[in-house]
């Protein structure tokens, strides 16, 4: 398959494409386009982006087609039609790390968007050529001529993005033989030999660990842009990074998360695009990939993400123990914890993983998966006597699932876990990964094998605190934003129900401080409009505290066992 790229109009926003390909012999061919992308766990709808949709011969005359489904093409072609070509214009106007994008100053293109393929074609050659004035391309495909690149699969060309700019800075370095590329795009002139030195700081931990990596070529491409954004996407031999304000990347906050995804994006060239679940090996472009495994491939990632900086020493304790916190804390205040388990919400990522969705139904796996896999880590620690910890699990599963190419299923992954502790984990699984908990008993547990332990902090909002009812002020109204289990306001008032007053008074911007002027009442009289509808009424103050927030924290007079728990495990010095 022949893929040529060019751009007629940047400000149009419109790519143009030309698929060529060879018919095989085929009186007809279906005609994909994926529906949805590897690293985003929902229905993508690319098919929605083209338009200018013709097939011809090899003669250029018009093929007769048809669509069929919203991804897939029928054309008609006969036993002397040896080639036909495709062409269509494709809307490139979502700079994220995922999509598809063009302007008078750079064409970045995730193929996966935007190319098609055919069953019979999926694992042939694909070149790709653009017919475009820039000549300073980052990708990890592989050049073969001026602006002209190639793949050996479709597999390989959809996870292989790229991006064409005159403006692209360059920067590289050497791991264990391994030649890694960092990429630049924007306004971001970083101190080359601290960026280097911080790259080279986390990639020398993750190889440390996992002994080898999937490839020899690896690469950043970092697009810096004006605004406030973030956003990574994982490939095998790449990944790509939207990062902004490219103006605060010099500041030590916005560098960490440019960082912590960098961290993040590396470690899923081993989890999720070598070590792949079975339901996704191989992937199936055509439909959703449901998995339950979700807090192994997306949950794991996020707590090596950050726990490899902190062992390479690029995080400070406090700023590692801020970024734990912050996962606890949005498990702790995610009243979705009591409905629905991590492994459940996996699976319905496909249906609302990316938005809210409906007040309390669904947790996270990249937070809940990530607070799962520290605790596992711990207890394979505590029943191993410190010998083993979820990175045995992870080397054992590197080399015996992901290098022969071989799904592993959510089973096999604690049955390796269980290997590694000497011990069942059955119970661990049933009661925190398939059912819908709080981990706050298990996390407390498991966190004073290395002398640490969750320290409350009450909000400083007498209407979350007391009342268990959460506010969102960034509109003109304040808006009732989530409602604490079992508060007091729980069977009275409704998530988006509009704050009006509090006793008698016009609630706005000064909402908290109305709150905090009744804070020793015994209740409050609240006016709201619910579903359009004005209503008044009395909530009473709780006799528990609501909307905590919790950090961890060292316990004071460890013991020597707790000491060396947690030194192993951080590793560092």
């Amino acid at each position: 398959m022949h893929y040529r790229f060019s751009v007629s109009n940047s400000a149009e926003r419109f790519v143009d494409i030309e698929l060529t390909l060879d018919t095989k012999g085929q009186n007809q061919i279906e005609l994909k386009l994926p529906v949805w992308r590897p690293g985003r766990y929902e229905e993508g709808n690319f098919a929605k982006n083209i338009r200018a949709f013709t097939v011809t011969d090899s003669d250029n005359k018009p093929l007769a087609f048809q669509k069929i489904s919203k991804s897939v093409w029928l054309i008609q072609t006969s036993e002397k039609v040896s080639h036909i070509k495709v062409n269509y214009q494709y809307y490139a106007n979502k700079q994220d790390a995922g999509s598809c994008y063009v302007d008078e100053h750079q064409l970045y293109i995730n193929p996966i968007h935007c190319c098609f393929y055919t069953d019979k074609h999926r694992s042939d050659k694909c070149i790709v050529q653009l017919d475009i004035a820039q000549t300073t391309v980052a990708t990890s495909l592989k050049k073969t001529g001026h602006n002209l690149f190639e793949a050996d699969s479709f597999d390989e060309l959809v996870d292989s993005p790229f991006i064409a700019s005159e403006g692209l800075k360059h920067l590289s370095y050497t791991v264990s033989e391994n030649l890694f590329h960092i990429w630049i795009e924007g306004d971001y002139n970083p101190e080359p030999d601290k960026l280097i030195a911080d790259f080279v700081s986390f990639t020398s931990e993750q190889l440390r660990m996992m002994q080898d990596f999937p490839v020899k070529e690896y690469h950043f491409i970092i697009l810096a842009v004006p605004h406030t954004f973030y956003h990574g996407v994982e490939h095998l031999s790449s990944t790509v990074i939207v990062v902004g304000p490219s103006s605060g990347l010099h500041k030590r906050e916005l560098y960490n998360e440019l960082i912590g995804v960098s961290s993040h994006e590396l470690f899923h060239s081993w989890n999720i695009k070598t070590i792949r679940p079975v339901e996704m090996q191989p992937y199936n472009y055509d439909r959703e990939n449901y998995s339950p495994s979700g807090f192994v491939y997306e949950g794991a990632t996020t707590y090596y993400g950050d726990l490899f900086l902190y062992r390479c020493g690029y995080f400070s304790e406090e700023e590692y123990f801020n970024e734990l916190n912050f996962r606890i804390n949005k498990h702790l205040s995610n009243e979705g914890r009591f409905n629905f388990s991590a492994a459940e919400s996996s699976f319905d990522t496909w249906l609302d993983g990316y938005v809210p969705g409906v007040p309390g139904r669904k947790t996270s796996i990249y937070d809940e998966g990530s607070i799962i896999t520290l605790m596992l880590d711990f207890l394979i620690r505590k029943y191993s006597g410190n010998r083993k910890s979820i990175d045995d699990v992870f080397l054992k599963i590197y080399n015996d699932f992901g290098k022969k190419g071989k799904g592993y299923t959510a089973d096999d992954y604690r049955q390796v876990a269980e290997q590694c502790a000497g011990k069942s984990l059955s119970q661990f699984f049933t009661d925190i990964v398939f059912k819908a908990v709080s981990y706050e008993s298990m996390l407390e547990q498991v966190l004073e094998f290395a002398g640490l332990t969750l320290a409350e902090q009450l909000s400083s909002k007498i209407g979350e605190q007391k009342y268990g009812i959460r506010i969102d002020e960034s509109g003109s109204m304040p808006i009732i934003s989530n409602i604490a289990k079992n508060a007091p306001a729980f069977r009275i008032l409704s998530v988006g129900d509009e704050l009006i007053a509090v006793n008698g008074h016009k609630a706005d911007k000064r909402v908290h401080d109305l709150f905090a002027q009744y804070q020793y009442s015994a209740q409050m009289e609240l006016t709201v409009f619910s579903q359009l509808k004005l209503k008044t009424v009395i909530v009473k103050k709780g006799d528990k505290n609501y909307f905590s927030t919790w950090k961890v924290k060292h316990t004071e007079n460890k013991t020597t066992e707790q000491e060396l728990f947690f030194k192993k495990w951080s590793k560092r010095n």
